[in-house]
């Protein structure tokens, strides 16, 4: 606001208004608004200041108003734009550092887990065990005949047995043994339990395929299986498969029970009811019993282990002379018809095991979230 200089009348007349001395003064003034007061007396005077605020009101004020709430609703409405980006990459950025911790923790837990299962895995006691095993099966059934029906599927449901024992009575002790450090660190806020358990599913592979690749290796061909290799590939894939569906039904009861004398007798019970209804044993099951063999591993382990030696059968019961009234030897004819070509498909077991692969790790890992850190 502009003040307004006054300068005092100096009569009362109007001539004596104009004063040069008051012209004088009021030319001094720059930039000023000089008024002279002409007879008028200060009470008469109008009041500059409420007159400038009252115009300002009534004229500038709404205006300025107006302006104002457009600016702000446009830089709301930028804010919001920006908020909405901002939110959405602050989202991406948390779900990157997020994925990227996961890794972090995998990595580290998988480390871990490979040191210390290296030593429990391949200890001289355990390799002596297969090893030796091997050796006495592959002596056992020394370049059998390929028409000795009766000798070579007692070799391969030796082998379902053998590996579907082994490996579930080791891995039933994982979980138990480790939930007092898995308890605490997962109290700490170490790591989430998806990383711990993948760590443990991915560390404990290249552990136990190796002895039964190096089980397999010798006794195939000591026994004189099938001499092809593409027939060697087939019952390895078979076998490790087989191992990786028994290791995850002991996660299972371990993980289920977390008691390692408790979890030991599950799965030895649970183990000798899948073998004695594997098919090798006994082929007319109870009915109140039957319904054990298709949830059994040895089972559909066998029957892919026959229909690679053996396929459908067509060739070996041609070869034995089963389809003459008297020809072939009888007890072989009989093993053909109620082991080989009475099996079922070898996709229906493959499609079983991989079901029982998955199924039996996540219900391993539901068993274990239910453990309060």
């Amino acid at each position: 606001m502009v003040p307004v200089p006054r300068f005092p009348t100096l009569g009362k007349s109007r001539n004596s208004d104009f004063n040069p001395r008051n012209l004088k003064l009021c030319k001094s003034q720059i930039g000023s608004v000089c008024q002279l007061d002409h007879g008028v007396s200060e009470t008469d005077k109008p009041n500059v200041r409420q007159s400038l605020i009252a115009s300002y009101n009534t004229l500038l004020a709404p205006k300025v108003k107006a302006a104002c709430m457009e600016t702000r609703s446009i830089a709301t409405k930028e804010n919001g734009f920006i908020g909405i980006h901002s939110s959405e990459e602050h989202r991406i950025s948390s779900d990157r550092i997020s994925i990227s911790i996961w890794f972090n923790q995998f990595s580290i837990l998988l480390r871990r887990s490979l040191k210390e299962r290296k030593h429990e895995s391949f200890n001289s006691l355990r390799v002596f065990q297969v090893a030796m095993a091997a050796v006495l099966a592959g002596l056992m059934w020394w370049h059998s005949d390929f028409r000795d029906i009766q000798d070579r599927l007692g070799l391969l449901f030796f082998i379902s047995i053998f590996w579907g024992v082994f490996p579930s009575s080791n891995s039933v002790f994982v979980f138990p043994q480790e939930r007092a450090i898995f308890v605490k660190e997962r109290a700490s806020g170490m790591y989430t339990l998806s990383s711990y358990f993948m760590s443990r599913i991915v560390g404990d592979l290249p552990m136990e395929l190796i002895l039964p690749t190096i089980f397999l290796s010798v006794t195939y061909w000591m026994a004189g299986l099938k001499p092809e290799f593409g027939a060697f590939l087939l019952t390895l894939l078979v076998l490790l498969g087989y191992v990786v569906v028994s290791q995850g039904l002991g996660l299972a009861l371990g993980a289920a029970i977390m008691d390692a004398k408790q979890a030991s007798t599950m799965v030895t019970i649970t183990m000798l009811a899948f073998v004695l209804t594997g098919g090798f044993y006994v082929h007319k099951l109870p009915p109140c019993m039957a319904w054990i063999k298709y949830i059994s591993t040895t089972f559909y382990a066998y029957k892919l282990l026959i229909n690679v030696q053996y396929g459908g059968g067509k060739n070996l019961s041609s070869l034995l002379g089963c389809s003459l009234s008297h020809g072939g030897d009888r007890a072989s004819c009989k093993f053909v018809e109620q082991d080989i070509e009475a099996q079922i498909s070898p996709a229906i077991s493959v499609g079983a095991l991989i079901f029982m692969f998955v199924g039996y790790r996540l219900l391993a890992y539901l068993a274990l979230r239910r453990i309060k850190a």
